[in-house]
This record gives structure tokens, sequence and C-alpha cells, in this order.
């Protein structure tokens, strides 16, 4: 006999819906892509519920820097803290549920963090919305609800990615017995990625009423333990604690570099914005002008300095390609300093500790005057 369940109907008769398989696989992914929170969020972190941004799917992966993708993964979602979720999709008659797709998906992880880039999920994440008639910035908004902004949102994806801090779930109508124990073998020995599944049940009525009932498998005591990091509560940051943070880490040399900068910022009237992450702190160089707010640099407590190339080409004069190739040149002429040709559109790093020298920090800074100065003269 079929597994069922019941509900009373408005006028209280009593509907039995009984358990069916999915016709398909692509109509679960579909029912994934279209319902988001069939990943039941509460059911990962009771505290602080996972909430997702769809990404998109059939999400090319890479095995090598000059692959276009040797995989295509069937949805990439971020949560609210930033971290990509991928997530395969199969049917419990496919034979491959029980092992094959956990090799599967180990390659999905250990390529994920070496080969994808914030650019490239920006990319997907806009090629989505734009397709769906949606703005891009908005529906982030939207999803951030003002509690990170949207630049220190992407910011984080590329820590999480550079951290390997991300997660794996399966998703079937029915999880193996199998596959729940290496699920949970895996969430307890792997830090900081995440493995899960989720099995999704679906129940038919007469009616062609459907219900569908998430559960979640992983979640060990031993895992959670380790995995307090994932949704740490945020946390405001500020010159202070930013300054005290690089001092902790690092040394004073790193403190004064970065005090050295920020002070030059207020020299030039840059407004400094002050990140939210709960692990890593950020402060972002803002040059206001023309009624726009011009991104420069952003500085984090992990010792990196971020050229804001993606953001600097959304405004003339400096979404003229040529103009920002320009730049990276007036970059790469300072001795230690090495941007790769193709960073126009992404967020290269550099060491804050190559600033120790107080000739390369002068000369690095005259160049983000030079960059200050064209859009003044453009705008004249």
């Amino acid at each position: 006999m079929n597994n069922g369940i019941f509900f009373i109907d408005k006028d209280e008769n009593l509907v039995e819906m009984l358990e069916k398989s999915f016709d398909s696989e692509d109509l679960l992914q579909g029912l994934l892509a279209k319902y988001p929170n069939l990943i039941s969020g509460e059911q990962i972190d009771k505290t602080n519920p996972r909430r997702w941004l769809f990404i998109s799917r059939e999400v090319p992966l890479p095995d090598s820097g000059d692959s276009s993708g040797r995989w295509a993964i069937d949805h990439l979602f971020l949560d609210q803290d930033a971290v990509p979720t991928i997530i395969e999709v199969k049917r419990s008659s496919d034979t491959r549920i029980r092992r094959e797709i956990v090799g599967q998906m180990l390659d999905y992880a250990a390529n994920a963090v070496v080969y994808w880039s914030v650019e490239k999920l920006v990319n997907l994440f806009e090629k989505n919305c734009k397709n769906k008639n949606l703005n891009p910035e908005e529906v982030l908004q939207k999803f951030l609800n003002n509690s990170l902004a949207v630049e220190d949102f992407w910011q984080q994806v590329k820590t999480n990615l550079q951290a390997g801090k991300i997660r794996l779930i399966f998703v079937a109508d029915i999880i193996p017995f199998e596959l729940q124990r290496i699920v949970e073998f895996l969430n307890e020995q792997m830090d900081p990625t995440e493995v899960l599944a989720f099995e999704i049940k679906q129940f038919l009525g007469k009616d062609a009423t459907r219900t569908l009932i998430p559960r979640i498998f992983g979640q060990t005591a031993e895992a959670q333990k380790r995995k307090n990091t994932f949704g740490s509560p945020l946390r405001q940051w500020d010159k202070e604690s930013f300054l005290e943070e690089l001092k902790v880490k690092f040394n004073e040399n790193i403190e004064n570099i970065a005090s050295k900068i920020l002070d030059w910022a207020k020299e030039k009237n840059i407004r400094l914005w002050w990140g939210k992450g709960s692990i890593h702190g950020s402060c972002y160089l803002m040059f206001d002008y023309n009624d726009t707010a011009f991104y420069t640099i952003s500085i984090w407590t992990y010792g990196k300095l971020d050229v804001q190339f993606a953001m600097i080409g959304k405004y003339p004069p400096f979404n003229n390609l040529d103009i920002r190739k320009e730049f990276i040149n007036k970059l790469n002429i300072i001795d230690n300093i090495e941007i790769h040709k193709d960073s126009y559109d992404r967020f290269p790093s550099i060491e804050l500790k190559i600033f120790k020298d107080s000739k390369i920090l002068d000369q690095f800074l005259k160049v983000i005057d030079w960059y200050l100065e064209e859009i003044k003269n453009y705008y004249k």
C-alpha cells in the first residue's frame, strides 16, 4: 500500500493524498528553480534560517583554466551569508544516486573553489534576471533587505570561494540509506564545506492537488558543532575595530599601512563605507562626485586591498574598456604590483604588505589620484 497523507478541505471532507514519484528529473529541477524554499532553510539552520538567491540552472564548471566547462551543475544558489550552494538532483530510480553522485559532487566542490570567479557568478545571476525581465540590482537588494551592501555581498562570495566555504546538497525523492551515511560522514569531516541531502516527497490528490514535503539528512551533532561559522551574525565594522583586527591578525606595520590609506582618503574627501562581514571586515573608499558614488578600492582585514574594476567600469569615463586597461597599466608599472591584463571587469587583489615600502604606497595612491582627476575632468 502507498504511503499517504490526509488533509481536511474547506467543506470538512477528508482528502487522501498518495505518494508518487516524480515523472522526470527535470520536473523536480524545475520545481526547485521556481520554489527555492523547498530546500528548507529552517531545517538547515533553525536559529538563522537560510534564504536563497537563485543564480542559475545548468551552471558550467571547468576542470582547468582553459576549459569552458566540463560539467553542468543542476542548480546554484547563494544564501544570505554569500555561501555558494551547489545542488545536484537525482531521482531514486537512478542507480547513480548511491555512489557515483558522491564522486561527482566532490569533483564539483574541488573545482568550483579553484575555477569559479565572483565575476562569473555575477554574470550568471544578471543574465538569469534579465531573462526573466527582472532588474538584478533590485532583486539582490530585496534579498539582502539592507542587511548588507550589494558590493559587500559579492566580495563575501569571493572570500567564501577562496576559503572553500561552500555547501553541497543532494536532492532526490528518496535518499537511500547508503547516501545518508555518506553525507553524514562527509559533513562531519569536511570543514568548512557543508554537505547535506534533502529528500522531497510528492503526494498527489484526486483533484490534482499536490503536496511536497522536504526532509533534511546529514546534520549530525558533530557536524553542526564543526560548522558553527555558518550563519554567523553580522558585525558592523568601523575604523577602530578594523585597524585593531589588522593589528591582531598581522602586526602594527599592516595596521599602519591601512591607517595611512584611510588618512589619505580623508584628505581627498573620499567617503569611507564600512562593511558588515561576520568574519572579515571591509572598508570601501567611495568618491562622491556629480551625484554619483564612484568606487575606488576596498581594504580587508585578511590583509588585502581590492581594486574595484568591476564597479569602476559601470560609470563614464571608465566604462570605456581602453581607459580601464590604461588604469591597469599604470598600476603594473609600480614595483611588486602585477595585475592580470584581463582584470578590467574583476576585483584584483593586492597584498597590503607590499606597501611597507612607502615609495610603492605613494606611487599607488598617485595612480588612484589620476583616476579621481579623470572623473573630475570628464564631468566638468
